[in-house]
């Protein structure tokens, strides 16, 4: 299996990065090859080959190649940035043999690629966030790491997945190691929109965009990777649009599809005030037992392994050494934020199922042939069709789309949720 297989939906583009992993193939080759050889292999002694890096220039740079040192990936939540980012970096450290006889980088079996995916590579370094935004020391740190030669030989890969989450001063600290980056490093970084990114730093990657991947591709990867039923693949592909993780989610979570299925009752219980203030609560509620889900799931194990790293010991009472206490306020601070993090996207989660829902109203309304991503539900969308205007339900999608920049505004989210749930009764 390459590693160009888990891109759903994304031929051009797994071509395209194809092209580029072989161009840096190429370029390490060069590299490792004696001037007097390359020169004997051009037919002129001691001359560097066609294309080869000159004097101190970084290889990732030279000639006409279609490689280079920093790319963004955007595109839609779901289609896959990160995916296509990671199977980018390890097509870069492939070390398969096949390469030599004219085999493409990327065949997921060898060391190089393996490691790559796993998360294991010592030359790869995969940052994600589960925090609100990404700051300026973790950038620090980041740009200390890129600036170290390849442990391997072959390149330094940063994928930075959340690239939208730098604050302004992280940006800024970026820049730079992007603007002027070390020999044999590369920068993937990922984003929703070339918008998400400072204007500075995307002037200086090389941009690619992926689309919404179709429902039918999405539904037969759940298939074969992950072993889901075709049918029970299907539905989840269709009602999450293509979200690859979404669908993946709906279709092997219960929880998920409990509160799927709560968020699609909603537009049916706010008839009056009541209903809607007891909705937006509800929403809220939800959202905050994911967070405290996750939690339990990560705080209690991250909070234990700090205390014995800092030397915790066992029969003094659980008590820390001095001067410790700054570390674990660090922690629960990162909690804290995590835990607001979570709640943001389990709400975002909820008014993006929220939106499909009027979205199906509206192409029923108008009488689209446009597949529904909620037909499980057909006959509450139909209520509601028959029940209001095309104008009326183009209304409630801008009230649910109003709230969502609200919540990106820092607008307390039950005052948010409160204001959009009178929206939608009022249509």
């Amino acid at each position: 299996m390459a590693v160009w297989d888990d891109l759903v939906g994304q031929d051009r583009l797994a071509e395209q990065l194809a092209a580029a992993a072989r161009d840096a193939d190429a370029l390490v080759t060069a590299e490792s090859v004696p001037a007097d050889l390359m020169g004997q292999a051009s037919g002129d002694p001691g001359a560097p080959g066609e294309g080869a890096p000159g004097e101190g220039e970084p290889g990732v740079r030279a000639g006409t190649s279609k490689m280079t040192h920093a790319w963004l990936f955007t595109g839609p939540p779901g289609s896959g940035r990160s995916t296509a980012a990671r199977a980018f970096a390890a097509a870069l450290q492939c070390v398969s043999p096949d390469r030599a006889l004219g085999g493409a980088p990327g065949c997921g079996f060898c060391d190089g690629c393996h490691t790559s995916l796993v998360g294991t590579h010592a030359d790869v370094e995969v940052v994600r966030t589960d925090l609100l935004s990404i700051g300026v020391k973790e950038t620090r740190d980041l740009v200390r790491r890129a600036s170290l030669a390849p442990a391997g030989g072959r390149w330094q890969v940063i994928v930075l997945e959340d690239a939208d989450r730098l604050t302004e001063g992280a940006g800024n600290v970026l820049l730079k190691a992007v603007e002027e980056p070390a020999p044999r490093t590369v920068w993937l970084l990922c984003a929703p929109s070339i918008e998400d990114v400072l204007p500075t730093i995307r002037s200086r990657c090389r941009h690619v965009t992926l689309r919404t991947p179709p429902v039918s591709a999405v539904a037969d990867v759940l298939v074969r990777r992950d072993g889901i039923e075709p049918e029970a693949a299907r539905i989840a592909a269709q009602a999450t649009q293509g979200h690859i993780g979404r669908a993946r989610r709906l279709a092997t979570d219960e929880r998920a599809r409990a509160r799927r299925a709560a968020v699609l009752k909603l537009p049916l219980r706010i008839d009056d005030i009541g209903g809607c203030l007891k909705a937006a609560q509800e929403l809220i509620d939800a959202a905050a037992e994911d967070a405290k889900q996750v939690a339990e799931d990560v705080d209690a194990k991250e909070t234990e392994e700090l205390r014995a790293a800092l030397g915790a010991a066992a029969g003094t009472g659980g008590r820390l050494p001095r001067g410790t206490a700054g570390a674990m306020k660090e922690l629960q601070d990162k909690q804290k934020r995590r835990s607001t993090r979570t709640q943001r996207d389990s709400l975002d989660l909820a008014l993006t199922d929220l939106t499909g829902f009027y979205r199906d109203v509206l192409a029923l309304q108008l009488g689209s042939s446009v597949p529904l991503a909620n037909d499980e539900v057909r006959d509450s969308l139909q209520r509601i069709a028959t029940s209001s205007t095309p104008e009326r339900t183009l209304r409630r999608i801008e009230a649910v789309i109003a709230c969502r920049r609200a919540l990106d505004r820092n607008v307390a989210p039950l005052l948010a949720v409160e204001a959009m749930t009178a929206a939608l009764r009022a249509g």
